[in-house]
């Protein structure tokens, strides 16, 4: 039995379930993760319980899968590179996490899963949620046949004045 979400309508319907939240928090990091995982049927394995305290315990954030395998390292947490993409893709499939690509080779994991845009700062590579959230798309373009639009994501590149 496989213990993730592996289809775009599973993690939507657990997306609509939780209208795009997570499950209220009790303030016990531990105790608020596992109700996590299990809120969207992923079982909490000692490796997930330890990345999920380490992505969710400090708020919302945006993370490389490189950044949380370093912060898993210093915190003794023994885990391989692969481990923290599998889990950050079954968080992201679950509806846990947002991916945000940036360019072709970076792409971010957001802790904040309601729909927002972001700024990423190119002299460092951040990326920061945009404060304003009446910032809209006035034109959408032509669907093809068959599809729909399933989110949008706007990041606004920045840089230093030369």
């Amino acid at each position: 039995m496989s213990d993730s979400i592996s289809t775009m309508d599973d993690a939507t319907a657990v997306a609509e379930i939780n209208h795009g939240r997570q499950p209220a928090l009790t303030g016990c990091p531990w105790h608020d993760v596992n109700e996590m995982l299990q809120s969207v049927g992923l079982r909490p394995t000692r490796q997930r319980m330890a990345l999920g305290w380490l992505l969710f315990g400090k708020g919302a954030r945006h993370l490389t899968a490189e950044m949380l395998y370093e912060e898993a390292t210093l915190a003794k947490v023994p885990v391989s590179l692969a481990t923290v993409y599998n889990t950050l893709n079954q968080l992201t499939d679950s509806g846990l996490l947002r991916q945000v690509s940036v360019d072709g080779t970076k792409t971010y994991f957001d802790t904040n899963v309601t729909t927002h845009h972001h700024y990423y700062f190119e002299n460092n590579h951040e990326l920061v949620d945009i404060p304003n959230q009446n910032l809209v798309l006035t034109k959408m373009p032509d669907v093809p046949e068959g599809f729909e639009i399933s989110r949008i994501d706007m990041v606004v590149r920045l840089r230093k004045k030369r």
